[in-house]
């Protein structure tokens, strides 16, 4: 045998830690000839493949030289006959290539497999003797038989793969793991060679999420493996969770393995777990952890009351990461699995390998002797058939061969068959969906919830985990001080607004042309309405200005038709008739109102109300003029005779007439009255009305015709004794103070009012104070022409006054 030398001092440290570690690690082992360790499977070849697998569980009890070793308890030994599958999978690799003479011509290919027993000191020293065995144990030396290692495949979880790759990473060996996602806990430096076979975690979590979501799963119980890789995935997890609107309602770390020796802390965490799952009102469990973390969960679970595991287990869906491999399938034989009825789990994207069932159905147990794994896989398994002889349902050994992809998960429901299946009790695998992370975000996760069977204690009905009840339409969610987001009460909408989907944060407000329903679940559309002559006040009003305007044309047909008495021919007989017919246009321009409000209409009805009622109170101040010119023409020597005359009040007309019409085009050409849609004013209608475009025009013309009203009335008070053959004045002073008093309490009446109401406000005034005029001025005169017809002579009319 040819050996190195010690060339430094880093050289010395790794001989002594490798001393050290095999020390211990012998030391630790079981003196027992019913477990012999190590175990092993070797085959030669020109370059070796190294393997460390998770086979076996089993406790070492570090010898603490205080008892008798002789008389220490041992676990017995926990074989998980799914795992020999990794085993046979890297053997059948092997086989295929050294078979195909294209892949390595005139190289052969072998491997050298040990089991890593989920331990730490073992897994160093399986690393070990990986690296250096030959024959006898000795570090740091090379002989010239000994194997040509080239890689190492392994481990399974975490931190069986950090336990190796603290060794090998001195020699740059490359590793390769093909059970650990948790990437990111690997330092790059201190492992830079080791290589994954599967797809980061980070993909996990998106899958996670959105399956939360579809199932509309808000309030969850998390039970996650109590070491780092656990704290990482809690806070890394915790957030989004939060983020997306769902909430944890209890966490709860799990051993990895369950001894003899954590019975007292073992009962503590028992109490813990039924407490939490008794008084939790969530049924979807998130779970956590590496392929020994489901043992320790099962076992727990196993031993609660069983007269509380039908409500406390069965009626909870478990949602599992990828990272647990189903190892359940290696114990349904014996374990009672139907809590993971229905279960939903997250793995590994896998296709069939083409001839690995062939190959295993090729494997003679009795032939196979360098298997040094086989005889334990093959014990369990006759143990686990004895047990369901004596009146267990018989199981099956599922061997399932994987092969690794970085683009896809799947998530898989894992149905347990029952009822009438009473011979046997299978652990079938249900694709029910698959995670592609290349999708657009949000649709990456795909499920046929249809191929989905839930367990029978949700009645086959879509399981719900949620704190509360959910908020129905006509409602929304409030938060309960103290509690987190995800429980709350639900309280009725506010008047005027609604809520149309299941717990909504809030409620809102329909649109401008809705309006929420009685139930406050949905919004109706409003209808349009408007002041017309259909309904029973616009009926009203239509009819008051047609008789108003028939009663206008009476008066002028009985002053045309009497036109030479003196009574028509008093005060100027022209500017009757131009009063008359401006009051008759008056009480029309009323009906423009009264009609859908257009385009066309909304310009015409406030201009030519303007315009008409300016032209009305202009006529009737140019009588109250004539009157005044009139009497001081009379005085001797006066120099108001030449204004004595038709053109004195034609021009007065004209001249107050045309302001009005000023602004009236000035307002029709800034900025025009418009049609529009009130949808505030009524609840339940949206009123067609005019908008006036601009309210300092609009008051404009109020106020004009406010300042001819009174200036003529100023002028009739004080002309209303002066001595006249037929004296107007007081006449025209009563209709000023009804005309000023209608359009005073116009303006609080208008702005108190909105809608329809607002128009039949414009148009009542309009009438009245039409009317008023019509009333005062004229009234008097046609009772002489009808009624009094003897008094409408020159004589008496001087003789009156």
């Amino acid at each position: 045998m040819e050996g190195k030398h010690f060339h430094n001092n880093r050289t010395i440290k790794m001989f002594l830690l490798m001393f050290l570690v095999h020390r211990v690690a012998t030391l630790s082992c079981p003196p027992s000839d019913a477990f012999l360790v190590p175990h092993e499977w070797y085959q030669p070849g020109d370059f070796i493949i190294g393997g460390i697998v998770t086979h076996m569980g089993y406790h070492f009890y570090e010898i603490k030289f205080d008892e008798n070793p002789a008389r220490i308890p041992y676990d017995v030994p926990i074989v998980i006959t799914k795992f020999h599958q990794h085993i046979l999978a890297l053997a059948f690799a092997v086989k295929e290539i050294n078979e195909d003479s294209q892949i390595l011509p005139n190289i052969t290919l072998g491997f050298h497999i040990y089991d890593s027993y989920v331990q730490a000191r073992m897994t160093y020293r399986m690393t070990l003797d990986l690296l250096f065995k030959s024959q006898e144990f000795v570090p740091n030396y090379r002989c010239e038989r000994q194997k040509n290692l080239m890689a190492i495949i392994g481990g399974l979880d975490f931190e069986i793969s950090s336990y190796i790759g603290e060794l090998i990473h001195f020699f740059k060996i490359p590793q390769l793991t093909y059970g650990s996602l948790a990437q990111d806990a690997f330092e790059t430096g201190k492992h830079s060679s080791l290589y994954f076979m599967v797809p980061k975690e980070d993909h996990q979590y998106t899958g996670i999420i959105q399956l939360l979501h579809h199932f509309k799963w808000t309030w969850i119980g998390i039970f996650a493996v109590d070491n780092n890789n656990g704290e990482n995935f809690l806070q890394r997890m915790q957030p989004l969770l939060s983020q997306n609107g769902i909430c944890s309602s209890f966490i709860q770390r799990l051993s990895q393995l369950v001894h003899a020796e954590d019975i007292p802390e073992l009962y503590q965490t028992l109490s813990v777990i039924s407490i939490n799952m008794m008084n939790s009102k969530a049924n979807a469990f998130l779970v956590y952890g590496e392929s020994w973390a489901i043992l320790g969960l099962r076992a727990y679970t196993f031993m609660i009351d069983p007269e509380s595991k039908e409500t406390a287990l069965f009626r909870k869906v478990w949602i599992m990461t990828a990272q647990i491999d189903f190892i359940l399938s290696g114990f349904q034989v014996s374990w009672d699995l139907q809590m993971f009825h229905g279960a939903i789990s997250f793995s590994v994207h896998s296709t069939d390998v083409a001839g690995f069932k062939e190959f295993l159905q090729t494997i003679n147990p009795l032939s196979v002797s360098r298997d040094g794994f086989l005889q334990d896989a093959l014990n369990t398994l006759r143990f686990n058939r004895k047990k369901a002889m004596m009146g267990k349902p018989m199981g099956h050994l599922d061997l399932q061969a994987c092969q690794a992809s970085e683009d896809e998960t799947e998530a898989r429901a894992i149905p347990v068959s029952g009822g009438k299946k009473p011979q046997k009790k299978s652990f079938q695998r249900v694709r029910v969906g698959a995670l592609d992370p290349s999708a657009p975000k949000g649709k990456e996760l795909f499920i046929d919830e249809d191929v989905i069977v839930w367990h029978p204690a949700f009645n086959q009905v879509h399981p719900l985990s949620r704190c509360n009840d959910p908020c129905f339409p006509g409602s929304w969610k409030k938060g309960i001080e103290g509690n987190q987001f995800c429980c709350y009460d639900c309280v009725p909408c506010p008047e005027g607004k609604i809520s149309n989907q299941n717990d909504m944060d809030d409620c809102f407000e329909c649109p401008d042309d809705h309006y929420p329903n009685e139930e406050k679940k949905g919004c109706i559309l409003k209808s349009v309405v408007f002041l017309t002559f259909e309904e029973s006040l616009g009926i009203g009003l239509a009819s008051i200005a047609l008789c108003f305007f028939f009663l206008t044309s009476w008066v002028l047909g009985t002053f045309i038709k009497h036109r030479d008495t003196p009574i028509v021919k008093a005060n100027n007989r022209s500017l009757t008739y131009i009063l008359l017919v401006s009051l008759q246009l008056c009480f029309l321009s009323s009906l423009l109102f009264l009609s859908q409000p257009g385009k066309i209409t909304c310009l015409l009805r406030q201009s030519m109300f303007g315009v008409t009622f300016s032209v009305a109170i202009s006529s009737v101040l140019a009588k109250t003029i004539t009157v005044v010119v009139a009497f001081m023409a009379t005085k001797p020597g006066s120099q108001m005779r030449r204004w004595v005359g038709k053109r004195l009040a034609f021009s007065s007309v004209l001249f107050c007439s045309l302001f009005q019409v000023c602004i009236c085009i000035l307002w029709l050409s800034t900025s025009p009255p418009f049609p529009e849609l009130d949808m505030h004013s009524e609840l339940q209608k949206m009123i067609l009305q005019c908008n006036e475009g601009s309210a300092f025009f609009f008051y404009c013309v109020l106020g004009y015709m406010g300042i001819l009203a009174i200036v003529s009335f100023i002028v009739a008070f004080l002309a209303r004794k002066l001595p006249d053959s037929f004296n107007e004045a007081k006449f025209i002073t009563f209709s000023m103070l009804a005309f000023c008093s209608v359009w005073i309490s116009f303006f609080p009446a208008y702005l108190s009012t909105k809608g329809k109401a607002m128009v039949a406000v414009e148009v009542f005034s309009i009438l009245s104070s039409s009317a008023a005029l019509l009333g005062c001025i004229f009234l008097p005169k046609c009772y002489i022409i009808v009624v009094r017809p003897e008094l409408n002579h020159r004589e008496q009319l001087i003789k009156r006054n």
